[in-house]
Formats: C-alpha cells, structure tokens, sequence
C-alpha cells in the first residue's frame, strides 16, 4: 500500500490503479515459492518415511531443485518489497516525514498484533510478527543516504558470517538462542511433549482439539525465535529491507528497464554464477550437523549462504521485470498481481489450509506427502487463489485481513466494496 493526499489532517490510501503491478506480481510470486516452501513444514516430511504420496526418486530430485532455486530466495524477495513499500509510503505521502513516520509505525504495531495472533494462535512459522518488528528498525534508519543506506544493507547481509564465527568461539554469544530454546523445552515438559520431533508430531496428527493445536503453537513460538537467532535471521531481512528501501526511494525499477540489454547481460551472469554456488550449497552442505554443531565447515556454508542466496534473488527480481515487460507474458501473469493485491490474506490462508488438510484436527494427512506431491499440492492451491482473488477484487478493494489492517491503521472502517 503507498499513501497519497488526504484531507489537511488525514493520511489516506491512495487507489488500487495507482499500485505498481511489477510489485503485486513479485509479491504474488513470492507467496507462492514460499508456499512451497513452508509445505515441507506443514507435511513434517523426513527423507525415508513412507506415505501414501511419497516418492523416493522423484522426491529426492525435487527436494534438491526446491533448495537451488528456492530456499531462501523468495523471503529475501519478499523482504525487499516490504522496504520498497514503506519507502513508496515515506515519498508518496503529502504529510511532513514525522508524521508519516508516525502512521507507518502505528501501520506496523497493527502488522505486530496480526502477525502475532498468527504466530502464537495458528502457525508458528509465520514471518509477518518479524517483519513488523524490523520494521520499526529501518523507519528509524530512514533518513539516511542512499549511500549510507546500501552499506548498512550489505553490512547486515554479510553480518551472519561474523556472527557465526563469533558464535563458533564464544558459547556465551549464542545465549538468545540457548535460552529460547530451553523456555520451548520447559512447555513441552510441562505438557509430557518431551522429544519435540516425535512426540510433538505424534500430537499433532492424532489430536482432535483445537485448544491442543493452540497449546502446541504457543510452545513453538520460543522454538522459532531460537531458530530465528541461530541463523542470525533478523540482520539478513532487515538488510533486504534496506536494500529495498533503496529501490524503492531512488526509483531503480524505472531506471533498470531504461537499459534494458545492460540488465538482460547482468541476469545472464548472474545466473550462471550465482545457480553454481547455490549448487555448491546444497551439494556440499547437505548434512546440515556441522552447521548447527557450529564446526568450521559450518562456517563455509555461512560464507557461501551469504554470497549466493541473496545475490540470486535480486537476479530473478531483474529476470522478472524483463519478461514482465512482454505483452504476451504480462498478460499470463497478470491474474497473479491480485494474489499479490491480497497477499496478507493469502499468506494466512496457507496456514489454515494446512492445518485442514495436515493436521489431525482435519484431514491427518500429515506425513503423507513427499516434496514432489507437496510441490502439486502447492500448485493447485495457488491456482485456487489466483481465481478467487480475482474475483474478490471484482467486488472488494482489498482482502479481508488487509481490511482488517487498513481500518485499524486509520481508526476507522474502511469501505470495502469496489
């Protein structure tokens, strides 16, 4: 959403026509890559067990596709855009920079309570409590130069190396981390979920009531943030937001596709040097033990980590906007910058489908599919909300959770009705 002229004493929205649709098309793509992604969590898939959907062969290669061209890539995306967003909000608004720097936060104190009440009452592996979160950190940051600002991102970007090494020969460093962990152990002792691996999964697929389902979400939380922690996170997507922040204020979509051979060259070279590394990455470090064991080679795979994944994400962002300029691609892909429109709403509908459909309080189908069956399911889905967020927006301006959002940012219903 970027903000547009109001009243004298009013910030409000500005119209959907004036949105950006190489953004709402991003912003689809990437709820859907990380669709995918997140299946893996919600069919709690481990390599060897057999299910009705599981296809060992065929599993393997697509789990290994799925960590190349995928794994990481799309939240760094997603991350991008949130910056680039609230620096439209900052250039568009009419109002003074203290006073949209004000409606901003209060924008991402409802985010927090959103993202929350996910995070605690439905999936703990949401991402939007972090992103409200964050964000309060790079308003503060806002007023520096571009710069300054492109630094500082690449800095955080760069920083779990340090951080990790930091962690490999000082225990201390990694006490956030120990400490979320241990508040995560203590609940499922207190509930008998002692093994967080089988006992919590035994759980989750036989029980019936929604409270335990609760219970277990509330227990996760400390275990998301440890995790979150450990793989110094935080500084990666506050430094994407930087660097979206940047794209967003200093208008280099626009200027990209003014040189349009220089940026086809750059997406060239970029995939064929960056799709490498994400191989070495997945090929050399597919025992992750070391890594948490915080041993050397898990060092390495921080390194390479840092100079594969994001760089790789920026190169689909380039690849993105060339095609996107075809008038037969833009007309397929399209349809998806209404996904991208109500992606909010998207993004929790994953989690209750998944809950539905993987859960012992729906379906049970937990355990059941391997990363092929996961990646058709994850298809169909996404297809299903293409049309139906088509069709919402016939009707409504925005998604229901986005509704939601907007009226509590602005003290007052908003009119939804097209």
């Amino acid at each position: 959403m970027t903000l547009g002229s109001g009243d004298k004493n009013k910030i409000v929205p500005v119209s959907a026509g004036n949105r950006i649709d190489y953004m709402d098309l991003l912003r689809g793509l990437a709820i859907f890559f990380i669709l995918i992604a997140n299946l893996r969590w919600f069919c709690l898939f481990t390599p060897g067990f057999n299910g009705y959907f599981v296809f060992p062969e065929m599993d393997h290669l697509v789990h290994k596709l799925q960590h190349l061209f995928i794994e990481g890539k799309f939240y760094s995306i997603f991350s991008i855009l949130f910056g680039w967003g609230i620096a439209l909000q900052l250039k568009k608004s009419k109002k003074d920079d203290a006073t949209t720097a004000k409606f901003i936060r209060r924008r991402l104190s409802f985010m927090l309570l959103l993202g929350g009440i996910h995070l605690f009452l439905i999936w703990e592996g949401d991402i939007v409590f972090l992103y409200g979160l964050v964000g309060f950190v790079l308003i503060a940051l806002r007023n520096l130069s571009n710069r300054s600002l492109l630094i500082t991102g690449a800095l955080l970007l760069l920083s779990p190396i340090v951080l990790y090494f930091i962690k490999m020969n000082f225990s201390w460093f990694n006490w956030p981390s120990e400490y979320l962990t241990m508040a995560g152990e203590k609940f499922y002792q207190l509930n008998g979920w002692i093994d967080q691996d089988t006992s919590r999964t035994q759980v989750l697929k036989e029980s019936k009531s929604i409270f335990t389902n609760i219970a277990i979400t509330l227990g996760d939380a400390p275990y998301r943030f440890a995790y979150l922690f450990f793989v110094s996170r935080i500084p990666k997507v506050l430094g994407a937001m930087v660097i979206g922040f940047v794209i967003g204020r200093s208008e280099f979509y626009s200027k990209v596709l003014k040189h349009r051979k220089k940026t086809l060259w750059v997406s060239i070279i970029g995939l064929m040097v960056f799709v490498p590394l994400n191989y070495m990455l997945i090929t050399y470090f597919e025992d992750s033990s070391a890594y948490y064991a915080l041993q050397v080679k898990g060092l390495y795979y921080t390194i390479v980590y840092a100079f594969s994944v994001f760089p790789l994400a920026l190169v689909y962002m380039l690849i993105i906007a060339l095609l996107y300029e075809n008038s037969v691609i833009q007309k397929l892909l399209k349809p998806v910058c209404a996904v991208g429109r109500t992606a909010f709403s998207n993004y929790i509908m994953h989690s209750v489908v998944g809950i539905i459909v993987f859960y012992g309080i729906g379906l049970g189908f937990m355990q059941q599919l391997g990363p092929l069956a996961w990646t058709i399911f994850a298809v169909i889905l996404f297809s299903l909300q293409i049309l139906v967020s088509n069709i919402w927006l016939r009707y409504f301006k925005f998604g229901p959770v986005e509704w939601i959002w907007r009226s509590l940012t602005y003290k007052k219903l908003q009119l939804l009705a097209v």
